[in-house]
C-alpha cells in the first residue's frame, strides 16, 4: 500500500503487537491509520453467544479498519493480531493530510477498498445460497485474484488454514474438510502437504 518512506515522513510509528492483542474494538472511535508491516490481523465480530464471525484476514503491507476514518464513525468490528505483529500507525489527521498531498495513493486506497467492497459483496451472494463446495471453491478463486497469487508448478497455493475458510464461508470445520477432500477427489484442487492449490 502506503511506501515505508512515505508514512515515516508524516509522523508513522512501528508498533509491536503479541498474538491475541486487540488493535482496536467494535464501536471505537478510529485515530489511526494502521498498516501492517508483518504478521496477520483479523477483522470480526462476537454474538451474544460469544460465537465469532470474521470480516477478514490481513497480511503484510496491507492497511485495515480505513472506512471509519472517512466517515467519522466507530469500528464496525474488532482487529484482533493472529499472530505476533509489527504494524505502522499513523494518526487521523496525518493520513488525511497525506492523501490529499498524495494523489497516486488516494487512488490506490480507492481501489483497495473498492476490491475489499466487492469481495464482500461476491461472498454475501455465494454463502447465502450455495452449497459447501461451491463457496469453497469461490472463496479460492477470488482470493487468487484478490492477493494476486502467483502461480507455482503445483499451481496457485491458498495460503489459508481450515479454519480460516471456515471463518470466512461460514462453514463448520468440519465441513470444510470435507468438502476439500470431495474437491480433491473431483480433480478440481490439488492437496499438497496439507497445503491446497487450484
Amino acid at each position: 500500500m502506503i511506501s515505508e518512506e512515505l508514512l515515516q515522513s508524516y509522523k508513522a510509528v512501528q508498533k509491536k503487537y503479541t498474538k491475541g492483542d486487540s488493535i482496536f474494538h467494535e464501536n471505537d472511535l478510529p485515530v489511526n491509520y494502521f498498516q501492517i508491516i508483518s504478521g496477520e490481523i483479523k477483522m470480526c465480530n462476537f454474538n451474544d453467544d460469544g460465537r465469532e464471525f470474521v470480516q477478514g484476514f490481513f497480511n503484510d503491507n496491507q492497511s485495515f479498519g480505513e472506512p471509519p476514518l472517512f466517515l467519522d464513525r466507530v469500528y464496525p468490528a474488532n482487529a484482533i493480531a493472529v499472530t505476533d505483529c509489527e504494524l505502522f500507525v499513523l494518526p487521523k489527521k496525518q493520513f488525511l493530510d497525506l492523501i490529499q498531498d498524495n494523489a497516486q495513493v488516494s487512488l490506490a486506497i480507492i481501489e483497495n477498498l473498492a476490491k475489499r467492497l466487492h469481495y464482500k459483496s461476491v461472498m454475501a451472494a455465494e454463502i447465502s445460497s450455495q452449497e459447501p463446495e461451491h463457496r469453497l471453491l469461490k472463496l479460492v478463486d477470488y482470493s487468487i485474484k484478490f492477493f494476486k497469487i502467483e502461480k507455482e508448478p503445483d499451481g496457485f497455493k491458498i495460503d489459508l488454514t481450515r479454519q480460516q475458510m471456515a471463518d470466512l464461508t461460514g462453514l463448520r470445520v468440519e465441513t470444510v474438510i470435507r468438502a476439500i477432500k470431495a474437491l480433491e477427489r473431483k480433480n478440481q484442487i490439488k492437496i499438497i502437504n496439507r497445503k491446497v492449490f487450484r
